[in-house]
């Protein structure tokens, strides 16, 4: 005998309602933990890393605990000094500032600086390194230090990342900002074509294998070049798990680029509180190319451009006492 039409009504419903109870009650997965790669810290003394760069490599230091790993800042100069920020680039750690810091100090500034998530002595989350956990990190960074306020100066990607904490934090802001070589607008085309593979996932995965690393150590550890910043990136490369997924996540995901928006709410807020953006640019930087501080200028009209002459893009290493003054001229008292 054929099934009744009723029978076979319950055949169809039954799976589906079986189905949606099931998605409707199952208790939800735990959810993940966030995995945090080590710094330098973990490294044995007997790295070559702490010669070149140890984590006394400024007077202050410390180590602040966050959500998204442990940061190592400095706070350097007279307490009751004028507060300064400086924010270092993509690659190397904060001894980018090692013959800047040292003159805004003896000036009178309180300085404070700190190493980036992925570099130096902060630790690597493992997560997407964009606009808003840099600009987090800062301002936990600040609340954690007990400042309310500050002037913020930031290097190529510290320049991005300063445009981003001026216009998501303007409260946290003294009123002046300073954006050395900074990126935030650059084209894709001015990236090199290594610079392209290297930061791709499939390059990646091969950088982040453990007999890559171990190659990566081989050449680390042989005999340094003399050159301290070249040096510095070559040993995070190799002993820090996480430091070349946060620079590829960066030049992906991070300040790099598309910044428009945030340059011109920095450019709109700063005049309207009487505030003011310093722009300081090597003419023979062929990182982040001279004519991106006329396009700066242009979202922020009311910027004072400070071109250094032969200048190239790690301007604070060749050239720090024409930024020193530069600094000083313009922060003020």
């Amino acid at each position: 005998m054929p099934p009744s039409s009723a029978f076979q009504w319950f055949l169809l419903v039954c799976p589906a309602v079986v189905i949606a109870a099931y998605f409707l009650t199952v208790f939800p997965h735990s959810p993940s933990s966030l995995y945090v790669h080590p710094s330098l810290a973990t490294l044995p003394k007997s790295s070559p890393t702490w010669s070149i760069y140890p984590d006394t490599f400024f007077d202050g230091g410390a180590y602040a605990k966050f959500p998204y790993g442990t940061v190592r800042y400095w706070l350097i100069g007279p307490e009751e000094g004028k507060r300064v920020v400086l924010i270092h680039g993509l690659s190397v750690p904060a001894m980018i500032w090692k013959d800047v810091a040292p003159q805004l100090a003896a000036k009178g500034y309180r300085v404070l600086l700190y190493d980036l998530y992925g570099r130096g002595y902060s630790d690597a989350p493992q997560t997407t390194y964009d606009v808003n956990l840099y600009t987090m990190q800062l301002a936990l960074l600040l609340q954690y230090i007990g400042w309310s306020k500050a002037d913020i100066v930031g290097v190529s990607m510290g320049g991005g990342i300063a445009v981003a904490f001026g216009a998501q934090y303007p409260h946290l802001v003294t009123d002046k900002v300073v954006l050395i070589a900074s990126v935030g607008l650059m084209e894709s085309s001015d990236m090199s074509r290594t610079t392209r593979l290297l930061s791709s996932p499939l390059m990646q995965v091969v950088s982040s294998s453990y007999p890559f690393r171990l190659y990566l150590q081989y050449l680390a550890n042989q005999k340094l070049s003399g050159n301290p910043i070249g040096d510095v990136v070559r040993l995070q490369s190799a002993h820090l798990p996480g430091y070349n997924a946060a620079l590829a996540s960066s030049i992906r995901e991070g300040p790099l680029r598309s910044l428009a928006p945030q340059f011109a709410a920095l450019g709109r807020h700063s005049r309207k509180t009487n505030g003011s953006v310093l722009i300081i640019w090597g003419t023979a930087d062929e990182v982040v190319p001279y004519r991106y501080a006329s396009r700066v200028q242009t979202l922020i009209p009311h910027a004072k451009l400070v071109p250094i002459e032969g200048g190239p893009h790690d301007i604070t290493i060749s050239h720090p006492d024409e930024v020193s003054r530069a600094l000083i001229q313009f922060l003020g008292q």
